[in-house]
C-alpha cells in the first residue's frame, strides 16, 4: 500500500520538477539554466528507456535438491529442507544496477512460502541466486512464477517481468526402518501367542531373484555368479510365505490428539512407517481413513498399493467430526473378519477399551498403536493399559517417532 502511494506521487514530482526547471530556464536564462535543463532532460531520457531494460521479458530456470545432494528429488519427507537455485537471464543492453528477484511456492491447502532476494547482473547480464526452505511439512508443494524486478540508479522507478518454471514436489510423511518387526505373525496367530516366528521361517526354498548383499548373511545365501560378473556382493532372494492381511486404522479425530497438530502428525508418520515396513515384508496391506470422508484401501502387497497409501497421508488432515469407535462402526462393512488390525490412535479410557472390544467381536485381531502425550499431566489416569493387556491385546505407546522400533521390540517400556 505505501509502495503504491510513493508510485502515485512520483509521476507528479517529476513533472513539477521539469516545469520548473523549463520556466527557469526560459525566465532566467544564461549558462547555468542551460546546464540544469540540459543535465535534466538527459536524466528524464534514462528514466524513460529503463522500460526497454529487458526485464520485461526476463528469461530463467530452476533448480532444486536436498542439501548437500546434487539430485532433484521428486519426493522428500517431512522435516526436510530444499535448496533452491534461480538462475536469470535479462535480453538487452540497459545497464541494470541490480536485480531483485521474489520466488515462491504454494502448499495444497493454499499457505504460500515467499523468498526475496537480490543479485548484481554480470557482464552477460545474468546471475544466479539460492536460497534454502525451512523444513518442510508433508503435503504437495507447487512453485509460482518467479518474479523480477529491476529500479533506475536513483529507485524512482520500478520495472517487472516474470518468467514461468513450474515445478510439483511431494513431501512424504516421515518414517522410520522398523528392522524385523514379528508382530504381523503374531497377529495371525492371536493374542495370546508369544512365539516369534524366525526371518527365516518367512522364506520359501523357491529362488525369486537376487537382492543386495546384507552384513550377516550367510555364505549359503551368497550368489556366487552375480557377485563375479558385477563385482560387488549379492544374494539370493527367496519368495517369502504369506504373512496375514492387516489393516491399518487412523484416528482422524483430532480431539482425542488433545488438540495437538504436533501428535497427529506423529500417529501419520507411525501409520506410513507401518505402511512401509509391512509392504516391504509382502505383507498384504491396507488402511482405513475415516475423517470428513472415508478412504478405505483393502489389504493388497505391491509398489501401487504403497503409492497410494503414501499419497493419501500425504494429503490426510484430522478432520473427523466423531471419535474412532464411532468411525469404525460406520465404516462396519469395509472391515473384514480375520484381519491383523494396527489401530493409531491417541484416544484413552473406556472408549478406546470400546473400541478394542469391538474389533475383537468383528473377528479382528487388534493391536494398539497408542499415540502417548510428553506431559503426564495430559496423559491423565493409565489404568485402561492394565485392562487391555490383560485382555491379551498387543499395547505399544509411542511419544516420538524415533522411540518406535524400541517400543516394537520390547526395550522402551510403554
Amino acid at each position: 500500500m505505501k509502495e503504491r502511494k510513493q508510485q502515485r506521487f512520483r509521476k507528479p514530482f517529476i513533472v513539477a520538477v521539469y516545469a520548473c526547471s523549463l520556466f527557469y530556464f526560459l525566465f532566467q536564462g544564461g549558462k547555468t539554466s542551460l546546464m540544469l535543463f540540459i543535465i535534466l532532460n538527459l536524466l528524464l531520457v534514462y528514466l524513460l528507456l529503463g522500460r526497454y531494460s529487458g526485464i520485461t521479458s526476463v528469461k530463467g530456470g530452476r533448480t532444486h535438491g536436498l542439501h548437500g545432494s546434487p539430485s532433484q528429488p521428486d519426493t522428500l519427507t517431512a522435516g526436510s529442507a530444499l535448496d533452491v537455485n534461480v538462475d536469470v537471464r535479462i535480453p538487452g543492453y540497459y545497464p541494470l544496477p541490480y536485480v531483485i528477484v521474489r520466488d515462491s511456492f504454494v502448499r495444497h491447502d493454499g499457505r504460500r512460502f515467499q523468498f526475496e532476494t537480490s543479485f548484481v547482473p554480470n557482464w552477460k547480464r545474468s546471475g544466479s541466486i539460492s536460497y534454502r526452505t525451512p523444513p518442510l511439512a508433508r503435503g504437495e508443494y507447487r512453485f509460482a512464477q518467479t518474479e523480477c524486478l529491476a529500479y533506475d540508479v536513483f529507485g524512482l522507478f520500478e520495472h517487472s517481468g516474470s518468467f514461468a518454471s513450474e515445478s510439483v514436489f511431494s513431501v512424504l510423511p516421515q518414517t522410520i526402518p522398523l528392522r524385523q518387526w514379528s508382530g504381523f505373525q503374531r497377529g495371525i496367530r492371536g493374542p495370546y501367542s508369544h512365539a516369534s516366528a524366525s526371518r527365516s521361517a518367512k522364506e520359501t526354498t523357491q529362488i525369486n531373484g537376487v537382492r543386495e548383499y546384507h552384513y550377516g548373511d550367510r555364505l549359503s545365501r551368497v550368489h556366487w555368479n552375480a557377485t563375479a560378473k558385477t563385482g560387488e556382493w549379492k544374494s539370493k532372494a527367496f519368495e517369502r510365505e504369506s504373512l496375514p492381511r492387516t489393516l491399518l486404522i487412523l484416528d482422524r479425530h483430532l480431539p482425542a490428539y488433545g488438540d495437538s497438530p504436533e501428535r497427529f502428525e506423529l500417529a501419520v508418520s507411525v501409520a506410513a512407517s507401518f505402511m512401509e515396513h509391512g509392504l516391504k515384508e509382502d505383507t498384504a496391506m491396507g488402511l482405513l481413513s475415516a475423517g470428513d470422508k472415508v478412504t478405505m484401501l483393502p489389504p493388497r502387497s505391491g509398489m501401487e498399493q504403497r503409492s497410494t497409501a503414501m499419497k493419501h497421508l500425504t494429503f490426510v488432515n484430522a478432520d473427523a467430526p466423531n471419535r474412532v469407535y464411532d468411525s469404525m462402526t460406520r465404516s462396519e462393512s469395509m472391515i473384514e473378519p480375520g484381519a491383523f488390525a494396527l489401530l493409531v490412535t491417541a484416544e484413552t479410557g473406556s472408549q478406546l477399551i470400546r473400541s478394542m472390544e469391538w474389533l475383537s467381536r468383528k473377528g479382528v485381531t487388534p493391536c494398539l498403536i497408542h499415540i502417548g502425550a510428553s506431559d503426564a499431566a495430559i496423559s491423565g489416569n493409565v489404568a485402561w493399559k492394565g485392562l487391555i493387556r490383560g485382555r491379551g491385546w498387543q499395547l505399544y505407546e509411542v511419544k516420538q517417532l524415533q522411540d518406535l522400533p524400541a517400543a516394537l521390540e520390547g526395550s522402551v517400556t510403554a
